[in-house]
């Protein structure tokens, strides 16, 4: 990676650091709990089909016959997003 892009990258991981800790702090001082956020996907029965929507766009990304499969996809899509957001 270029030396401008890493130091690009550090930066804007230290800036998420401190936004995180800046609203764990706030919410603890007014002693409620940090809202947790939504998954990035879902998964929906429509027509005998189990269909995974992306709940940013509400488009459906991918459609499985059964249940267990729709999960199955379902878990790595929120598994990729949440990479691209730096959470794992």
């Amino acid at each position: 990676m270029l030396q401008a892009n890493q130091q690009s990258v550090s930066t804007l991981a230290a800036m998420r650091e401190r936004t995180m800790m800046a609203t764990a702090d706030f919410y603890a001082k007014i002693g409620r709990e940090a809202p947790q956020s939504r998954p990035r996907f879902f998964a929906t029965a429509k027509g005998g089909m189990w269909h995974i929507i992306d709940s940013v766009s509400g488009k459906t990304c991918a459609f499985r016959a059964s249940h267990a499969k729709a999960l199955q996809v379902l878990d790595g899509l929120e598994a990729g997003a949440a990479s691209k957001r730096g959470l794992q």
